[in-house]
């Protein structure tokens, strides 16, 4: 007998799909990218890996991934998208600014790379049909990119916890610094509770997926992190509010369950917030509110103003800017801001416009993730995870023809 959809009120052309016909081999492709934007740096690892090592794995990933999804979509048939149209002007605004070299030859060799990752986007835009096909990916891909950091935490807590990053958790099987390791922790937890909510997911899979990705976060101790997962999770349940009754009662649970914990607990959450940082280095964000001072009062050209100083490796006078509009200002000047402006604000207005279902929650979860985390973290004007999460959003909120949205209702493991 076939299982009833949870949105049943829905026209079959709008429910979440998981189409049949896209291949296997596009999971490889998905997770190829999410290798490449892993990165070459952060803490000390059990076995050393030289950097350049890690960098030619990182880069090839990036190229086998063209290269599969190429002979996948050979014809090159692709579908619209007004985010990968953006984000290939971006590509373009940023080769120009490149061009002058002012921060060397690693300019052009990024934005080979951001090239090669918008085009590999596109060629994967094929298969983009709402469906949630794409999501279990994310899920699995980066669920593996945590087990690693379980695992070094397991073989070496000394350095997985080192001092150099405060007594936060570190990936030391592949160097993953402890944002990283909470981003992705966020975002499989945000993702498989949504699963669950629409019915994909079974409760036992769900709690194997989101009870450990909870205890790797709150290691973490990242506060960015956690603020987007609590603020993208209840954005997206407020999304589904009208359609799904569990939506209402899980929304209810999470909001009584924070009131709680804030008065309870509200010492212990403020100890893990602040990370026994001083008010003054919490108040000016680690840090980080001195470099964008800076960054800010540095003298440019006009060039400089409008089209940037070329991709750099999001960093200012030798420290990390942590600010993904600031980075677009500095590398991509006043036009790649304008321009990621217009991308965001293209998939907030599609997805507000989009009928309640889960795809679409997901990508609202996920839009609201990186809008959250761009005040705290680089990464929207150049091949990221970010980017990627934004991708996934827009794969979701395709709208397909109903006689191409064929329905496979499933509950299957993450």
């Amino acid at each position: 007998m076939r299982q009833r959809t949870r949105f049943p009120h829905l026209p079959r052309g709008e429910r979440p799909s998981q189409s049949p016909g896209m291949p296997k081999a596009v999971a490889l492709v998905w997770a190829l990218l999410i290798l490449n934007t892993l990165g070459s740096t952060g803490a000390t690892t059990v076995i050393p890996i030289p950097r350049s090592v890690i960098q030619l794995v990182t880069m090839g990933s990036l190229v086998l991934a063209f290269c599969v999804a190429l002979a996948l979509n050979a014809r090159l048939r692709i579908r619209p998208s007004a985010y990968l149209l953006l984000l290939s002007i971006l590509v373009v605004l940023s080769l120009m600014a490149s061009l002058n070299l002012e921060v060397g030859y690693g300019a052009l060799f990024r934005c080979f790379r951001f090239g090669l990752f918008v085009s590999t986007l596109w060629l994967l835009t094929r298969w983009w049909d709402g469906g949630i096909r794409l999501v279990r990916h994310h899920i699995r891909t980066y669920s593996a990119v945590l087990l690693t950091v379980v695992i070094g935490l397991a073989a070496s807590p000394g350095i997985a916890l080192a001092e150099e990053y405060g007594g936060r958790l570190t990936g030391t099987i592949w160097p993953l610094t402890p944002p990283q390791v909470g981003q992705y922790s966020a975002v499989v937890i945000g993702l498989t509770l949504l699963l669950w909510l629409g019915g994909e997911l079974d409760r036992l899979n769900a709690l194997i997926v989101i009870v450990p990705s909870i205890g790797i976060l709150l290691l973490t101790h990242t506060r960015t992190a956690t603020l987007g997962l609590v603020a993208g999770v209840l954005i997206a349940l407020l999304s589904l509010w009208m359609s799904s009754a569990r939506a209402r009662k899980v929304f209810a649970g999470v909001a009584l369950i924070g009131a709680v914990s804030t008065v309870v607990l509200g010492s212990l959450l403020q100890a893990w917030f602040l990370r026994g940082q001083s008010s003054e280095n919490f108040s000016s964000l680690t840090g980080r509110a001195k470099v964008w001072d800076a960054l800010l009062s540095d003298p440019r050209t006009l060039g400089e103003y409008v089209f940037g100083v070329g991709l750099t490796n999001k960093s200012y006078i030798g420290l990390p800017i942590d600010n993904s509009w600031l980075a677009v200002y500095h590398e991509q000047g006043y036009v790649g801001i304008a321009i990621v402006a217009a991308f965001m604000l293209v998939l907030i207005v599609v997805a507000a416009l989009r009928p309640p279902s889960l795809a679409r929650a997901c990508a609202i979860f996920l839009i609201i993730y990186c809008v959250s985390a761009s005040y705290t973290e680089a990464g929207l004007g150049d091949a990221s995870p970010y980017l990627l999460h934004l991708a996934l959003a827009a794969s979701l909120l395709v709208r397909v023809p109903v006689t191409e949205n064929k329905y496979i209702p499933a509950k299957e493991p993450v």
